[in-house]
């Protein structure tokens, strides 16, 4: 049995690819080949622009693949959807499709935009936003460089943003967000059906979902003595709660527990001063909640 399995190609593949070797999958992605190999013999990988992923996925020429929720929403196909993916290629968060003007123009708000044109790569999207709200535009599809479209050849756009650094250095303000938009695991509906491949899939997801629960975080074991616990577990922003663990000595016993990488450097001295003792700070591969 082999399950079909498509990558986004594009600005999401480097980060897909870790992703998924933080999961325990290793894929190989060869020069210009589209065909990655992998190191799961039950995984077949094609690579495919995260635009077209759910028509793929829709027809059956795969079986499941990463696509984000903005290009499924666009293409209005059915797809089974397995599990959101909260990763991009610059962070952790979500990415954001954005209405934008250019600074210095008159508009402060989408009603302003009336019979105005609108360039997008998103136009499904944005033709809904707007009907929804009841004004009338001209939504034109845009290739690409879509930033510098307006004013000259568009009055807004509605562009995706991660940061906001490429709006900002083309001069743009926002005035609303469209959609936000995260990774989805999604699914064929007939392969969906078919117990095997609906397993593999679940499995897959459950190893994506458990890195990326991971990222930033680590795990802390310490010692302490009994009489000095509530102290300890005061400081400790635990992820649910403390595992306590009793030692050889009945006066003492062991904590181990997973925070935020960011907050560690606050925690230790505070521990420290609780009388916590062999304070050791380690990695996480995945948590599976």
């Amino acid at each position: 049995m082999k399950l079909r399995l498509g990558i986004p190609k594009g600005s999401l593949q480097d980060a897909t690819i870790q992703l998924f070797a933080r999961a325990g999958f290793n894929i190989y992605a060869n020069g210009r080949s589209y065909f990655p190999t992998t190191d799961d013999p039950e995984i077949e990988c094609m690579l495919i622009r995260a635009q077209e992923m759910a028509r793929y996925v829709e027809h059956g020429a795969l079986d499941a693949g990463l696509a984000g929720r903005d290009w499924v929403i666009e293409s209005g196909l059915e797809v089974a959807a397995v599990a959101d993916l909260v990763y991009a290629k610059q962070s952790r968060g979500k990415v954001r499709w954005v209405l934008a003007v250019p600074e210095d123009s008159p508009f402060r708000a989408a009603e302003d935009l009336e019979g105005c044109i609108i360039a997008t790569e998103l136009v499904n999207v944005t033709r809904s936003y707007f009907e929804g709200r009841g004004i009338n535009v001209k939504v034109e599809f845009s290739w690409g460089a879509t930033e510098v479209k307006p004013p000259t050849l568009a009055d807004a756009i509605v562009e995706v943003t991660e940061t906001g650094s490429s709006l900002k250095a083309n001069r743009l303000r926002i005035l609303d967000t469209v959609l936000e938009s995260n990774t989805q695991l999604i699914a064929n509906t007939r392969a969906w059906q078919d117990e095997w491949k609906r397993q593999k899939v679940q499995n897959i997801a459950l190893m994506l979902c458990g890195a990326i629960a991971a990222q930033g975080r680590v795990g802390l074991m310490l010692n302490v003595e009994r009489k000095d616990l509530e102290a300890v577990l005061a400081v400790l922003p635990a992820l649910k709660r403390p595992t306590i663990s009793a030692l050889s000595d009945d006066d003492w016993v062991a904590v181990n527990t997973i925070i935020e990488e960011s907050v560690v450097r606050e925690v230790l001295p505070r521990l420290k001063a609780a009388n916590a003792q062999g304070i050791v700070e380690y990695p996480l591969n995945k948590v599976v909640i």
